[in-house]
């Protein structure tokens, strides 16, 4: 790859990146309605009772602070992470629970929410600029510089049964939306071209997908995780620069997705 493709792809791809993942929201939506748990793809090992719900305070202390992923860097996120629930709107309906978790606004039923920025450490690399190197040298230094992977992290505390509810609509709008749609945010529209199943572990109940983005014909990989533990329910939505060049493999954020299941714990 030549030094000004690793640029012109690395631009692309960071434009991408703001619009799904640095404005990434938080909130409230009484536009939701409630799927069948037992439609396809919609399963749920959903309690018949009402699960534990969480206080804001012991949501808090359940939230993921710096320290808890190794080689991580753990961050609040600010005001500049927050647009307003009702801001989120899709071209078709069913696909709304997915737009919804990878911007982290809550579903209707939630009683309390954090949001964390969970983003590599940057790793040790080359010091010359991108227009110093040579042709396998830049090729080398874009993977090293941006072999990074930034995760939004909402977790919320629902009342009764509502996070199963959640848990299971978040699954069914998985499976029938798998062949995309296109979600707008602050009047900006981004097409979503699939979805694909991944596979995850922990809490009481977890899945997890590859979402990928796709503008002018270049496609770009994101990771949406779903976790819950009783009445708490986390996503995760996260991006890697150097996936996507190409130059990488992408895999889902399994560690920040165990620490967050063992605070929950």
């Amino acid at each position: 790859m030549r030094a000004t493709a690793v640029r012109r792809t690395a631009l692309a791809a960071s434009a991408a990146a703001l619009a799904l993942l640095a404005t990434a929201c938080g909130g409230t939506s009484d536009a939701d309605k409630k799927d069948d748990k037992d439609a396809a793809g919609g399963g749920s090992s959903a309690p018949k009772t009402p699960a534990k719900t969480l206080t804001a305070a012991e949501l808090e202390k359940a939230t993921l602070a710096q320290g808890d992923v190794k080689g991580r860097k753990v961050t609040k996120a600010g005001p500049a992470d927050e647009v307003p629930a009702d801001g989120v709107t899709v071209d078709k309906e069913a696909c709304l629970p997915v737009a919804h978790a990878m911007y982290g606004v809550a579903q209707k039923g939630s009683v309390a929410t954090t949001k964390r920025k969970v983003i590599d450490e940057p790793k040790a690399g080359n010091k010359k600029s991108l227009e110093d190197l040579a042709d396998g040298e830049a090729e080398d230094a874009f993977k090293d510089a941006f072999d990074l992977t930034s995760t939004f992290v909402a977790l919320n505390s629902y009342e009764g049964t509502a996070g199963p509810d959640a848990f299971a609509a978040l699954k069914k709008a998985a499976a029938d939306c798998a062949g995309g749609f296109t979600a707008t945010v602050a009047g900006t529209p981004t097409k979503v071209a699939s979805i694909a199943e991944e596979k995850v572990t922990g809490g009481d109940e977890a899945a997890a997908w590859t979402v990928t983005s796709e503008d002018d014909g270049d496609k770009v990989p994101f990771k949406l995780v779903a976790l819950r533990k009783e009445g708490a329910v986390a996503t995760f939505f996260s991006f890697n620069l150097a996936a996507a060049g190409g130059d990488v493999t992408f895999e889902v954020p399994a560690e920040v997705v165990a620490a967050q299941d063992e605070k929950l714990a």
